[in-house]
């Protein structure tokens, strides 16, 4: 199985367009999103290309692929216009190692939840791929938003693989597991 991973759209039409373009060029089994798929938040400025309604169209396309987690900007109405369902959390094996997917404001490198190998999250708009206490942590960046002069990203996982990659493909990290 290979999985695709993304979080923090925010809205933006432009990278769910490149969102798009990245499911062709990786091919992945299924598509994982970390949530903050629609709102553009509070601290965020309302930036061109801010269209949640088309972004929904385009991810209702591939409802058949997606496994959604619910992030801090997503609320009852994005529900709505989403043929998909939200989740807190999702957590299952991959290649024998136990993954725990969420968005990262409960749940993140210093709030490990317990029994698992590997910690998938997104909401600080900042990728890498870290251990703490024998636990792999992993942020998938946004692919929308970026802060901290990190590139605009998003993580492809198989079974015993994990690449976190710039919007053009490029690996910037990457840890065997």
């Amino acid at each position: 199985m290979k999985y695709l991973v993304v979080s923090d759209i925010h809205g933006s039409l432009f990278y769910t367009k490149k969102l798009v373009e990245i499911i062709k060029q990786e091919k992945p089994n299924k598509i994982i999103l970390l949530g903050d798929l629609y709102y553009h938040g509070p601290r965020n400025g309302l930036f061109s290309g801010y269209d949640p309604m088309e972004v929904s169209k385009i991810l209702n396309s591939y409802k058949d692929e997606l496994i959604v987690c619910r992030g801090n900007c997503d609320a009852e109405v994005d529900e709505m216009i989403s043929e998909f369902t939200f989740s807190d959390h999702h957590q299952f094996e991959i290649g024998n190692k136990v993954f725990y997917f969420t968005h990262g404001h409960h749940q993140n490198i210093d709030n490990i939840p317990e029994g698992i190998d590997v910690l998938v999250y997104g909401h600080f708009h900042t990728g890498f791929i870290k251990e703490n206490k024998g636990v792999i942590c992993v942020n998938s960046g946004s692919i929308s938003l970026p802060k901290n002069n990190t590139a605009h990203s998003y993580l492809v996982i198989d079974e015993e693989l994990i690449s976190l990659k710039d919007i053009e493909g490029n690996i910037i990290e990457e840890v065997k597991y």
